[in-house]
């Protein structure tokens, strides 16, 4: 393609972008990219409507500010074109540049690098509300997924709701528990120490509504693999050397990137301020949840793209 028949294919495009932002009220056009545009070109076409452009490498994104467009720079390179909007998704809305309950038309490579060819509209209560079963399989972890499951509703559901109107965060620290005890301590009264193993099920209602009840004190949550839980109140001795965490983040997320370095476990964090819900592996982030006003579903994975082979 030509470097004119580039630029009318782009202003086409925009245009098309623009049309659908009109017609299903949208707040705002997001552009996923993998190479540099014209981002002048861009502005024009785009009017002053809301525009957030995406990428994985800066330079993609060099001059994108000049234009009064906003940036988002993202760290997923090599994932599946869906994933790579997810997470743009939520940096957006992690960066308050969109709500939580906004439409978003997004335009992105769908089919063939480099080149916009796709369009669709995004409703992020709908679009980010959910998460597939893959989403955890692909943890390489011991812990079976329906624990998984348990955990990550409990989590979401206290980053959501808070208790009695008041935001709160806390921190369950999943699988290879004999070893997470052994690196932490009681900080004093534990409310689930004396019930039998049965009383203790997270696949019971009743317990899971306990959970939610007693997150407000101070400690972690240590979860056994089959979903029973061991302890609460937990204080995480593991050391936090050779430890990163993004800045902004707290103790409780620290203490969690270093349990999981340590020990073979899934930790799953639920921020205090936002109510963020964040698993952690391996001492690292490897899937971020954001509280909406709906309740999260999960769903099965529908769409395989093509291996290319």
């Amino acid at each position: 393609m030509t470097a004119s028949s580039q630029k009318q294919h782009l202003e086409h495009f925009l245009a098309a972008g623009v049309r659908l932002y009109e017609q299903t009220s949208a707040d705002a056009l997001l552009i996923l990219v993998d190479r540099k545009l014209d981002w002048e070109q861009v502005r024009e076409a785009t009017r002053r409507i809301p525009v957030l452009v995406a990428a994985d490498d800066e330079e993609d994104l060099a001059g994108v500010a000049a234009q009064g467009l906003q940036s988002v720079l993202l760290d997923v390179a090599g994932l599946p074109v869906q994933e790579r909007l997810t997470q743009a998704l939520l940096e957006c809305v992690a960066a308050e540049l969109i709500a939580p309950e906004a439409n978003v038309v997004a335009l992105y490579s769908g089919f063939e690098a480099g080149s916009l060819d796709s369009l669709s509209v995004l409703r992020l209560e709908e679009h980010l509300g959910q998460l597939t079963s893959r989403d955890l399989r692909n943890l390489e972890t011991k812990v079976p997924l329906e624990t998984l499951k348990l955990v990550v509703d409990i989590a979401v559901e206290i980053g959501r709701e808070g208790r009695e109107g008041k935001p709160v965060g806390t921190l369950f620290v999943v699988g290879d528990s004999r070893h997470v005890m052994q690196a932490s301590h009681a900080t004093g009264f534990d409310p689930v120490r004396g019930y039998n193993r049965v009383e203790r099920k997270l696949t019971d209602s009743r317990v899971r509504e306990g959970i939610k009840e007693i997150a407000q004190l101070d400690g972690a949550f240590i979860v056994n693999a089959d979903g029973t839980v061991e302890a609460a109140a937990r204080y995480i001795d593991a050391s936090a050397e050779n430890v990163s965490v993004a800045k902004g983040l707290g103790a409780r997320h620290w203490a969690a990137a270093a349990i999981t370095r340590r020990t073979k476990s899934v930790a799953v964090t639920v921020s205090e301020t936002n109510g963020t819900v964040r698993l952690f592996q391996n001492g690292e982030v490897v899937l971020r949840i954001e509280p909406f006003r709906r309740a999260m579903k999960w769903k099965d994975f529908e769409y395989e793209p093509p291996s290319g082979d």
